[in-house]
């Protein structure tokens, strides 16, 4: 009977295998199955989230080129030869995603799993790679692409089959999305906004599910974590964050074209199911409290967009904290 090993193939699905087992005793269709499953959740959270840094580009203080490309490692899974052959890869690079509407999906180049051996003049395989699960060659690739786009004005990427794509990039907001192969949390950190797969809104409608990204995505654009540094994370400190990125939600939302009001549904949806877990803390106001609040910007929203056809928070939107606080006097 053939062994089913899924979780441990998957980085961050669990702890890697002590020693794997002989590939003919793996169900190598139930491994593919696994790892699509992954892939279908990242591509849910990589199609909005670039929405809505594409939306926003034209407000977000920080902005970068930006492709949409996503790739995976397969070393860094926790069974890096189960992953080869379940996906029919020689090496370890391929596609992971490529976010609905970004110049990487609009190529047609950028198929699910099409193996990956050059990012312009580097070939990302001959890296030093570290142990199993570790993320920091795939990181060194993503990085090594986004100087790319920012020195050169584009990359070129060359696949396995022969084939070759030159990408040209678009403005967008600075952040990247990680899916994590376990856990419910969605938390931001200045620079990435990360989500774990059994986060609950990953079943609600892409419009609702689309308020947790945007949630996470305000206190990025709002420098809340650097704000948080200097000031302390004292406990009415971080209410007052999370106020400030539930209120933004609607603004960030509206300018990628959602409903503005698909924030206050998040709110409600998972607020009566999970008011006492993730979100409910004594940092955090309660559900019906949080959705007050959204919706008492939407009619500002709304008016720009009918005057403007944007809602230009980066003007309009009113801080409910100093960003400056905390600063030097000196400082610029």
């Amino acid at each position: 009977m053939r062994r089913v090993v899924l979780a441990a193939v998957l980085a961050g699905f669990a702890a890697p295998l002590a020693a794997a087992p002989d590939l003919e005793d793996v169900d190598l269709d139930a491994e593919r199955a696994a790892i699509a499953n992954f892939q279908d959740a990242d591509q849910r959270l990589q199609d909005v989230g670039w929405r809505i840094i594409r939306g926003n580009a034209e407000f977000c203080r920080r902005v970068v080129p930006a492709i949409g490309l996503q790739l995976q490692d397969l070393a860094s899974y926790g069974a890096p030869d189960i992953a080869r052959a379940a996906l029919g890869l020689t090496g370890d690079f391929a596609v992971e995603t490529a976010a609905r509407g970004s110049p990487a999906a609009l190529s047609g180049q950028f198929a699910r799993n099409r193996e990956v051996v050059a990012l312009e003049r580097f070939d990302p395989n001959e890296w030093p790679a570290g142990e199993r699960m570790d993320w920091q060659r795939l990181k060194r690739a993503h990085d090594h692409i986004d100087a790319m786009l920012a020195e050169h004005g584009g990359i070129t990427v060359r696949f396995a089959d022969g084939g070759e794509a030159r990408i040209i990039p678009v403005d967008a907001c600075a952040s990247r999305f990680e899916l994590m192969g376990d856990g419910r949390k969605a938390v931001a950190d200045g620079d990435r906004v990360v989500i774990g797969i059994e986060f609950p809104a990953f079943s609600y409608p892409e419009e609702v599910f689309a308020g947790v990204v945007a949630h996470e995505l305000a206190h990025n654009f709002l420098d809340h974590s650097e704000w948080l540094d200097r000031n302390k994370r004292k406990r009415r400190n971080v209410r007052r964050t999370e106020r400030e990125a539930d209120r933004l939600m609607p603004w960030l939302l509206a300018n990628a074209g959602y409903e503005p009001e698909a924030a206050i549904r998040f709110m409600e949806t998972w607020g009566r199911k999970h008011d006492g877990g993730l979100f409910r803390a004594r940092t955090h106001d309660g559900w019906d409290e949080r959705a007050e609040f959204i919706a008492a910007e939407i009619p500002l929203i709304r008016d720009l967009i009918a005057r403007e056809g944007k809602a230009d928070w980066s003007v309009h939107f009113r801080r409910g904290i100093d960003p400056q606080k905390g600063l030097d006097k000196g400082r610029d």
